[in-house]
């Protein structure tokens, strides 16, 4: 038989019980969708904090507190994540490094803590970040109304707020927030400015859902002497290793090298790559798990179809069926449910994928639904050849008898 002929059998046969084709196919349809999605959300997720590092400028540097990760970028042994709690990095680190680093051409510090904000009965659960004045110039942060609090607020301890766009529409739904003051965990502080959407900035919280306030007003409202961490910016590309070498012997005239990690954009970026790579990776072996599941249950139908259809397969072996037609049309039926359930759980995938667009980043790479659609295949291939090697090993009187 050829090709066209041994396809046509196949649907033929598939067509001839609708429903037990359709639910040998379900497992697969679920376990395409699923890869499909999961891959989607951690390949967008990837996309996305690219996007953000590469808005914050590509000369940025972050001194975190602790040993996390090698300087050239991936874990260090003995490395873990920052040891903000522990931290002996300090304003004043911030403020000398400006003065002192030739490479460098900006400093500041910042700390984040998780506080309730409320605003007459209206509430919300956020983060309270402490900076310096310069923190919205280093992280390219653009202001909606008002404007962003100064130096001299921040010398001064001003009680001066600048509130994120999901902070604004939780305590002010139709209120110009500008003037009023609102209390950030147990303290009051007059808004004096609005930022524009800004999402996750650097892999980090959400900055939307954030309220800037002077670091030293956070520093005594939170009892802490030190900070965070410290983000630097070097005068140009080329200075960012210079700048990183300069940062380490200035801290390490008083500090010890397991007592902070200097990272750049890409050392950081790679970093985080590499643990969502490894993570969608991860996700995406589970879904294919359920593809496993499916095979094995297209393994089932199909030794049952060879059993029903055991007079057929003799009465085609009698007049003149090769033994190799029998096993190419088993194996092209497994084959030909993957690749249909695998089709339709592609198109499942991506209509998930445009669904969650709406709340989080995905992105369908190609490799993808090639990737799916080769696991059906081979899934139809592994598990189809069982049923149509014991189809074409029949004996064709034996099969005649057959009832």
């Amino acid at each position: 038989m050829d090709f066209q002929e041994i396809l046509k059998l196949s649907f033929t046969a598939i067509k001839a019980n609708k429903v037990r084709s359709a639910l040998t196919m379900l497992g697969i349809i679920i376990g395409v969708m699923c890869v499909i999605l999961l891959i989607s959300l951690g390949s967008g997720l990837q996309n996305y904090i690219t996007q953000q590092f590469e808005s914050l400028g590509a000369n940025s540097i972050y001194i975190m507190p602790g040993k996390m990760m090698a300087e050239e970028g991936g874990f260090s042994q003995g490395g873990g994540a920052p040891n903000f709690a522990g931290s002996k990095l300090t304003l004043t680190q911030a403020k000398d490094m400006k003065r002192s680093i030739e490479a460098i051409n900006e400093a500041g510090a910042g700390i984040e803590m998780s506080a309730t904000m409320k605003y007459a009965d209206n509430s919300k659960y956020g983060r309270a970040t402490g900076i310096t004045d310069n923190f919205f110039d280093l992280y390219n942060i653009k202001i909606a109304q008002g404007k962003f609090f100064s130096k001299a607020d921040v010398d001064q301890k001003r009680k001066v707020a600048v509130i994120g766009t999901t902070i604004k529409k939780n305590l002010f739904p139709n209120l110009d927030p500008l003037g009023k003051r609102i209390t950030i965990g147990e303290e009051r502080y007059e808004v004096i400015g609005v930022t524009k959407e800004l999402g996750a900035l650097g892999g980090s919280n959400d900055l939307d859902n954030a309220a800037f306030i002077p670091i030293t007003c956070a520093q005594s409202q939170f009892g802490m002497t030190n900070v965070m961490y410290i983000v630097a910016r070097a005068r140009d590309k080329s200075s960012i290793e210079e700048a990183k070498s300069q940062i380490k012997r200035f801290l390490l005239k008083n500090l010890t090298q397991d007592d902070f990690t200097i990272m750049d954009q890409a050392s950081l970026l790679s970093s985080i790559n590499q643990i969502l790579g490894v993570l969608t990776i991860a996700l995406g072996g589970i879904a294919a798990i359920s593809l496993l599941v499916g095979g094995i249950g297209i393994m089932n139908i199909m030794l049952v179809s060879v059993t029903e259809r055991t007079h057929e397969i003799g009465l085609r072996k009698a007049v003149g069926a090769k033994s190799t037609d029998i096993l190419l049309q088993f194996l092209a039926e497994a084959v030909t449910l993957c690749l249909i359930g695998g089709s339709i759980g592609v198109g499942l995938g991506f209509g998930g994928s445009l669904i969650a667009k709406n709340w989080i980043p995905a992105f369908v790479p190609a490799w993808a639904v090639a990737l799916a659609f080769g696991f059906s295949a081979f899934v139809g291939i592994l598990f189809g050849v069982a049923p149509a090697y014991k189809a074409a090993r029949l004996d064709p009187i034996e099969a005649l008898r057959y009832e």
